[in-house]
This record gives structure tokens, sequence and C-alpha cells, in this order.
């Protein structure tokens, strides 16, 4: 018996091995950016403005799930020869086929469209990808894919040290003229239409000569080794038929429609921050272990960001810095820089093991003199689904951290998809924008200073030394001693967990 098991194991690798082989990339056909797009009607509403800030980026920020959603709507709609569309997730959800439905109705209107999905979320797309797919002027392409489609989990054991490794980028860009980038994935609880939860994220809308670098970025990846064209990896995928707008679907829309932002955005009246913009990603290469250490995304922002001299202001949903960014924190803190994180509660966090990599830190960035911030999970004002008296699907939900941003000195920000966890530095890939801007950096720093008393935990320690959470509720202030809103249970897992060597993986 002995003997006979491990041959055994032996042939089920082996046969686990050649099903999760992909297949040759003979025919993929490359593409670029169409960039010559001046006389579309994006083109021409944006040229004078761009003419007027020579070199400069016409910023907004989209702080609002609704608002995010309206853009890339109004983008959809407003395409003449191209979308180009990268992201991480893609529910199949209210928000999720709306957004299909406006790549299709774009490619109706003979605009070409690329989309480029991560595939570690994409399963049971295959048949709505496919419908896409098959309309001449939309390509679909996965990027580092399983290779069995029908088993994922078999597929990830088979090739985990590939799998491990994901593109995180988010971006949504229209003529080569306006793009979105940001936190934000596309599903009902990053843009305002959730259930249980809503993600309190941050993207930025731009114009001007930074959306070239975001377009000729999207080209590297589509055109990457590790792009593979849907119809390789699921030929026999069977087109899911358009579904016509729900209750639910409709609900949102009249919700949209309602909003002073799109309204704004439609009478090209949104206004614009206009200021020196840095676009910076990761080679893609990077999710095969493959690119050069000075192409991470981390080493360029520590480079285009510089040594906060007198502030910094960091939030990040997933915060697990490692002992090297742990004490680069604490230097900073022993400097005098003012240093203030903020990041998910337990409670708040929708990725519970992640916060093992975090609370092990907690203590030696407070006694450096860190400030740290712990977001509550409590209602917003965000619409909700499947809540009782929710009825046509405006509700409250709660509140999770899914926005990645950081100021620097009050003179600059960089906003994005990357968390300041050892898988966005590692692992995955990222990009984002560095914004040479006071007002946006101003703006990060008061909205902090105003929300977090009331939004956040502050993360103390007592005369004991040991960490204490306070909660402020109009003028009372209510002291826990443990992890306010989780369970014994949840606290003894992650505890648990911070004793094992996975930050690598967080």
């Amino acid at each position: 018996m002995w003997l006979v098991l491990p041959g055994a194991l032996l042939a089920l690798s082996l046969a686990l091995t050649s099903c999760s082989s992909l297949p040759p990339l003979e025919g993929r056909v490359a593409s670029t950016a169409i960039v010559d797009t001046d006389d579309t009607r994006l083109g021409k509403a944006l040229m004078p403005l761009t003419m007027a800030h020579p070199g400069l980026a016409g910023i907004h920020a989209l702080a609002d799930g609704r608002d995010a959603f309206a853009a890339r709507a109004v983008l959809a709609q407003a395409a003449d020869r191209s979308l180009d569309v990268q992201y991480y997730i893609w529910r199949d959800d209210t928000t999720g086929r709306l957004m299909f439905d406006a790549l299709r109705s774009a490619a109706e209107r003979g605009v070409r469209v690329r989309l480029l999905l991560d595939d570690n979320n994409t399963a049971g797309l295959d048949g709505a990808l496919a419908a896409l797919d098959a309309h001449p002027m939309i390509e679909v392409r996965l990027f580092n894919p399983n290779g069995i489609r029908s088993v994922r989990a078999a597929g990830m054991a088979a090739d985990f040290m590939r799998l491990n490794r994901r593109m995180h980028n988010k971006s949504f860009t229209a003529d080569n003229q306006v793009t979105i980038i940001g936190g934000r994935n596309v599903g009902d609880e990053y843009f305002g239409a959730a259930g249980e939860i809503s993600f309190a994220d941050l993207d930025v809308i731009a114009a001007g000569p930074v959306v070239r670098a975001v377009s000729d970025d999207f080209d590297l990846y589509w055109n990457s080794p590790s792009a593979y064209p849907l119809v390789l990896l699921a030929p026999d995928a069977v087109a899911a038929p358009a579904l016509k707008p729900d209750a639910e679907a409709q609900a949102y829309i009249e919700a949209i429609k309602r909003s002073a932002f799109l309204e704004q955005l439609v009478e090209g009246s949104l206004p614009l921050e206009w200021a020196r913009t840095r676009f910076v990603s990761d080679d893609p290469a990077k999710v095969m272990g493959t690119a050069a250490p000075e192409a991470n995304i981390a080493f360029k922002l520590k480079d285009l960001l510089g040594e906060p001299q007198r502030s910094l202001d960091l939030v990040s949903p997933y915060f697990v810095p490692g002992k090297e960014g742990a004490a680069a924190f604490v230097d900073l803190a022993k400097k005098g820089t003012r240093t203030r994180i903020l990041t998910n509660s337990l409670e708040a966090t929708d990725v519970a093991a992640v916060h093992a990599g975090y609370a092990k830190w907690r203590k030696p960035l407070l006694e450096s003199g860190v400030t740290l911030y712990e977001l509550r999970r409590e209602a917003t004002d965000e619409p909700s689904r499947g809540k009782r008296g929710s009825g046509s699907g405006i509700g409250s939900s709660d509140a999770s951290l899914h926005a990645k941003t950081f100021g620097v000195d009050g003179n600059r920000i960089f906003v994005g998809s990357f968390n300041f966890d050892q898988r966005s530095i590692h692992l995955n890939t990222e990009m984002g924008m560095v914004i040479d801007s006071p007002a946006l950096a101003t703006r990060l720093t008061e909205t902090l200073d105003r929300t977090l008393p009331t939004r956040a935990y502050e993360v103390k320690l007592d005369d004991r030394g040991s960490v204490v959470w306070l909660e402020r509720r109009g003028d009372q202030v209510i002291r826990h001693e443990t992890e306010p809103g989780a369970s014994w249970f949840k606290r003894a897992a992650v505890k648990a967990l911070s004793w094992l060597p996975i930050d690598w993986l967080l």
C-alpha cells in the first residue's frame, strides 16, 4: 500500500500538470491603441482644455460609487473609436451586466472594444464573455489564465506558483482621450449597488498626455505572453443570451440618472484639477517572476514620491508592511514626519487572513509614533440589495475600505490599485498615478481629519503597552481592549495565522 501511494500521487500530479497546460498563442493578432482620435467627440471637447494646460493632466476624483459607474457609462457612450478596458474582477451582477451592455452598445456603433480581464475571478463568466467576444468589434483576452476551466482548484494546485500571481490593474480608457483608474473593480459593491458590503473606494478620471501612457501600458499587457484570447481557452463556450435589465437594474439606472455628477459630466462642466501627473505600473512579466527589480511599482513609487519630510497619509485596505516596510514607517515617525495610516479593522475587512499579516506590526508602529486608524464596519448611505425594507433596492450597506491612496507632504498624491502589502509589492501587477497637486493632497488630509474620528477606531497603546481601540460616539469615547466587532473565534483564527510564515502571500 505504502509503495503504491507515492506512485499514485505522482501520476495524479503529472495528470494535473498535463491538463493545466495552456494552448499555444499561434494565430493571436497583436493590436495597439488607436491614437489618431483628436477628431472624436471627446477629442474635440478636450482639445481647448489640454491646449490651455500644456503637459498637464486634468484630474477629477471619483469617491462616490454611483458617480464612478456613471463616469464609465458616459465614456462608453461617448467613445467613437475605441474602448480599452482592463480589470482584476468583473462580477456577473447588476452593474457588471450593465457595463457589459455598455461595451456591447459601443461596439454596435462601430467602436473597437478590447477587454482584458485577469482570469482569477472569471469562473462562471465564460458564456457572457463568449457572447461579447462573438461581436466582430469586441475581443476578450484573459490574463495569466487557469488551464483547467471546469475545476479551477485543480488548475491552481497544478500550477500554484504561476497562478498565485495576478493582474490587479484597473483602467477604463475611451478614444485614448480620457481614462479612469483607481481601486475599483466592476461589481455592485464598488458602485453603490451592493448587498451586505459597500466598498469605500477611490478612482480618478484623467484627461491629457497621461492618457497616452495608460494606453501604451494597456498595449504592453494586451500583447504580452500572458494574455490569451478567450477563444483559445474556451472554444466550446456557449454564448449566454443578453438579459434585459431587471427591476433592481432599473432602480439603479434611475438613481444614476438623478445624479448631479452625471449632469455635470454630460454638460462638460465637470471641474478638473490640472496638475503634473505621472503614470506608474508594473511590467506584465512580474506575473512570470521575470521582471527586473527596477520595473517593480514599489521601486518606481519610492523614486517618484520621494521620502516624506513633513507628513505621510496612507490609506490601504490591505496593509501588510512586512519587516522592511514597518522599519521604514518607524524610521519616518522617529524623524518627526507625521505618519498616519488608515486600514480596515478586523470587523470591516473582507479578507480576514490579511489582518494576520498586519496585526503583528501594530505595536512597533505605535511605539515609534505612527498614528493608526482602523475603519469601522457600519451603515453607509450607499444603496443596498437584499436588506429588509429596501424595496426598490435603495437602503444601507456596511462599509469596508477598498481605496488605495497616499498623500506626501501636502504636495503629492498617489491613486491606483496598489495596496501596501506583500502581494502588491512582490506578486501582483499594479498601476496608478502620482499627481503633483497640493489641492488634491490637502483634500485627502482634510477628509481624513474630518472623517476618521467618527468613522474609524483610533488604535493606541495604554499605560501597560497593550493595544486598545478608541471608538468615538458623539461626546462619548468607548475603549475596546480586544478587536472590536469581531468574534472570539475570528480573533483566535487571525492570531493563529499570524504565527505562520505566510506574509509573502498576503
